[in-house]
């Protein structure tokens, strides 16, 4: 009975096979998620320091790799997530297309023929030229290689070199809003950049298999076969491109366009791959099909734009796990090689190019430093390489080698691309009103915002209206505190203009504790003026109370205000301005009015954005205010669900102009209905044509708060338009929830 020991247990043995399966699909999804969530935070933290995404999500594939905590690592996922990269491929040529218009680049066709030439071939030689010497005649090679080892790896690294990357220099470009020569020359020269590194790619490729004789071909076959391939990857992508614009021109929905765009880049890609083809240039090729079409219908890149983002950052951060420093050695070196070879490869073809293609000076200067940035499809031709087993052995000095050049490039492209668009004066102001924006010149978005929101950005512009008729017998009077210095004329103008139309009185009020001396007679004189340029005579009040909150609402009650208006604080975190709110609104009966500054204040054009009938009746008396001391233009943004489709839109802006035509004070403004699956990002958007925004707000705390959020609480941090927000005393966040528009 001895043999029985040796008898196996084949539901045990399925067992075991299931469970390392179920394990090895943990560790995968596992891996995507960290690589994700890791990703991300590092691109958040990159953005904090002026640096491209794209190197954060490099650092992040660095840590989580062999160099880092060894999380990601071909022992735990092994090539699990090498489809992700092929789809990352597709997407990236895809894009690229898009930029290659023909009637664009017919603008500046010679000077562009001659400089995407010499800029290219200058970047592949030099680089393979000093690769070729490096490895060659120092102790930086590889032991054993002979000359055509070191030749095929110069070669491939050449082709790698020539090229640049398209999301860095594209988000300089957006960030600075650059317009001008050197701007149209740059875009043009990357989408033509990355066509060439691709073909030539395609040609190293073929000619490196004949240099290490794994091809049985003479050289001139070898090389008639790059070039056939090149041809058969051009038709692949001009039939996907075809198959794209027949099969979305028979599509309206988003999610059928993306599904169908998908599929057929994707098959389009599988199928290059199958046939040996190059899926990067079929590709670009589809892309390119589709932008030169007659009828030009682009959606499909708006729409795969939203799918792209988390693809790119696994595809970078993975790239970034590829990279073990603590392996580098000689590769680090020729890396660094790599790097300061391709940049002077660059600049002296645009040198060279533009002078021979008559370029305008701008761009023999300064577009050579703008083509620094090098990432997604140099990273992308590496995985290539990668997969061809019989240039595997390569494989292991190309990753790290070009890995080091991409980190540096990336580190320095996008600085040395904003220097060359500020230095060529293509660096436009950013879009908005038209009114403030010179004075964010040469600022990025980011800083431009900090900036308007400072004390040096926010200007109050002298009064330019006639002066109002102030009543003889004012009813009440209309309170705002006066304890922000910088912004008090502005706050005194709006509770002028909101007095002006309850016939009242503006008055300030300003809290001091019982212990303070005697305040100085200065006191009132910055919003005395102002009122008085207005036409109105300025009450004061000074409250002697140690809390401002309790101080405001004693001078509120007291004198039966008929409004009270406060400002946000700028930029001061540390303020006690909401419990000052909550108190204030919770305590008096009368409506509070908050006002946040943003750069220069301007009413002419207002926006008012409602979610229900209870915004518009809360809001409405104050645009009737606002619009009763000049002309304004005030549309009102009707924000509905996203499912509500055009007769829903219709019907509530009839409904909607029905309720306005029985008002006494009727103001003349336009309704704009829309379906929006995100409220703030509507209100932004349609605020850019706008001046201010005017909104009312529930008063909302404690655990409703924390659930469900304040509408105007996230406009006051994102919002780049001065803001009024409306708190009804009457309305609260216990009250019955209303319909979302009037019943027809």
């Amino acid at each position: 009975m001895a043999h029985d020991h040796f008898i196996y247990d084949t539901n045990d043995l399925h067992t075991r096979q299931s469970t390392f399966t179920a394990g090895k699909q943990t560790m995968v999804t596992a891996g995507i998620a960290i690589l994700l969530a890791t990703g991300l935070i590092a691109a958040k933290l990159s953005q904090r320091i002026h640096m491209p995404s794209v190197t954060g999500y490099i650092i992040a594939g660095l840590l989580l790799g062999p160099s880092g905590f060894n999380l990601i690592s071909e022992h735990s996922i092994g090539n699990s997530l090498d489809h992700f990269t092929r789809i990352a491929l597709v997407l990236i040529a895809f894009g690229i297309g898009e930029h290659i218009e023909l009637k664009k680049l017919k603008e500046h066709a010679r000077s562009l023929l001659f400089v995407g030439f010499f800029e290219t071939s200058c970047a592949f030689l030099l680089v393979a030229g000093s690769v070729f010497v490096l490895i060659s005649y120092t102790s930086l090679g590889m032991e054993g290689w002979q000359f055509r080892e070191n030749l095929a790896l110069s070669i491939l690294l050449g082709a790698v070199s020539v090229a640049t990357a398209p999301a860095a220099t594209l988000l300089v470009v957006r960030e600075l809003n650059a317009k001008g020569p050197l701007t149209s020359s740059l875009l043009a020269i990357v989408a033509i950049d990355n066509g060439l590194a691709i073909a030539i790619f395609g040609l190293a490729i073929s000619l490196s298999h004949q240099i290490i004789g794994q091809s049985g071909a003479p050289l001139y076959m070898a090389v008639g076969s790059g070039l056939l391939e090149i041809v058969m990857s051009l038709m692949l992508g001009w039939m996907a491109g075809f198959c794209l614009e027949v099969v979305l021109g028979k599509l309206d929905k988003e999610g059928e366009m993306l599904t169908a765009g998908l599929a057929i880049l994707l098959l389009c890609s599988e199928l290059a791959v199958y046939l040996n083809l190059s899926p990067l240039l079929a590709g670009m090729v589809a892309g390119f099909t589709l932008v030169n079409k007659a009828e030009r219908d682009v959606r499909v890149f708006r729409i795969l734009n939203n799918f792209e983002p988390p693809i790119y950052v696994l595809f970078f951060t993975l790239a970034g796990t590829h990279l073990n420093i603590t392996t580098l050695g000689s590769a680090g070196l020729i890396g660094m090689a790599y790097f300061l070879a391709r940049i002077v490869g660059k600049v002296i073809g645009v040198q060279i190019g533009a002078q021979l293609g008559r370029a305008p000076d701008v761009v023999r200067k300064y577009l050579g430093l703008s083509l620094v940035p090098q990432a997604g499809v140099a990273i992308g031709l590496i995985f290539i390489i990668s997969a061809d087993q019989s240039l595997a052995v390569y494989s292991s000095i190309i990753t790290p080698v070009v890995l080091t050049g991409v980190f540096l490039s990336e580190l320095v492209g996008p600085l040395a691309a904003k220097f060359a668009v500020i230095s060529a004066k293509e660096a436009m102001p950013l879009e908005g009103n038209g009114k403030e924006e010179p004075r964010c010149d040469g600022m990025t978005e980011k800083e431009c915002d900090q900036f308007m929101r400072s004390e040096a950005g926010v200007k109050i512009l002298p009064w330019t209206w006639q002066k109002l008729q102030p009543p003889e017998n004012p009813e009440s009077v209309v309170v705002f505190g006066a304890t922000r210095r910088h912004t008090v004329n502005g706050i005194a103008r709006i509770a002028t203009i909101f007095a002006h139309y309850f016939n009242a009185s503006p008055m300030a009020v300003l809290v001091r504790a019982p212990d303070k001396t005697a305040p100085s007679g200065h006191l009132f004189q910055t919003e005395r003026k102002e009122v008085e340029t207005m036409g109105y005579t300025l009450l004061t009040e000074i409250v002697p109370d140690s809390s401002i909150a309790s101080g405001l609402v004693a001078a509120v009650e007291y004198n039966d205000a008929r409004a009270v208006v406060l400002s946000y604080p700028l930029h001061d975190e540390t303020s006690d301005f909401s419990n000052i709110l909550e108190t204030v609104a919770s305590n008096v009966s009368c409506p509070v009015i908050v006002v946040q500054f943003y750069g220069v204040l301007h009413t002419e054009k207002i926006l008012v954005p409602i979610t229900d009938m209870d915004d518009l009746v809360e809001v409405y008396p104050v645009v009737a205010a606002l619009n009763t001391v000049g002309e304004h233009q005030i549309q009102l943004l009707c924000l509905l669900s996203s499912g509500a489709d055009e007769n829903d839109l219709e019907l509530h802006s009839e409904n909607i102009q029905k309720w306005l035509r029985q008002q006494p004070d009727r103001i003349k403004l336009s309704v704009k209905s829309v379906a929006t699956d995100s409220r703030v990002s509507s209100i932004k958007e349609e605020a850019e044509e706008h001046d201010i925004v005017v909104m009312g707000a529930i008063r909302t705390r404690g655990v409703r708060k924390f659930f469900f959020g304040s509408l105007a609480d996230s406009l006051a941090k994102s919002l780049k338009k001065p803001l009024i927000v409306v708190y009804d005393a009457k309305k609260s966040s216990e009250s019955e929830p209303q319909e979302a528009l009037p019943p027809s």
